[in-house]
């Protein structure tokens, strides 16, 4: 069944109770289930879905993933890290993780963002 505007509002104004200081916070986010389950509101299981989708946004714009051609440098993460948490105002994980369609350099993924250093992205630049 699809979410009427009232669910929709609903599931937003829970996803805001799950925020701490701009982070989702395992602690508000079980605490919000628990309401849920004990108020059984008007068509959970679409609630819980558009929550539930909230969330998993929310987390991702948290987690960059690093794809590289090669071996990376010591510290390079641990810079990339410390570089995105500046732009993005928030504590930015990342992950590395090898990547075959890159010939050379990195690909950085963050929510929606992507950042690419790569010599394909430099060729095809010089195309143009």
């Amino acid at each position: 069944m699809a979410a009427d505007k009232k669910t929709k509002l609903l599931a937003r104004q829970l996803f805001k109770l799950s925020l701490a200081n701009g982070q989702v916070s395992a602690d508000l986010v079980s605490g919000v289930l628990g309401w849920v389950n004990k108020h059984s509101p008007r068509h959970p299981i679409a609630l819980l879905q558009l929550y539930q989708r909230l969330i998993s946004t929310e987390l991702a714009q948290s987690n960059a993933v690093v794809g590289h051609a090669g071996p990376l440098a010591a510290g390079v993460i641990a810079q990339i890290e410390q570089a995105l948490t500046k732009k993005y105002h928030r504590p930015i994980t990342a992950t590395a993780t090898p990547d075959a369609t890159l010939l050379a350099g990195i690909r950085v993924r963050i929510g929606d963002d992507v950042y690419e250093s790569s010599v394909a992205n430099q060729l095809a630049s010089l195309s143009v």
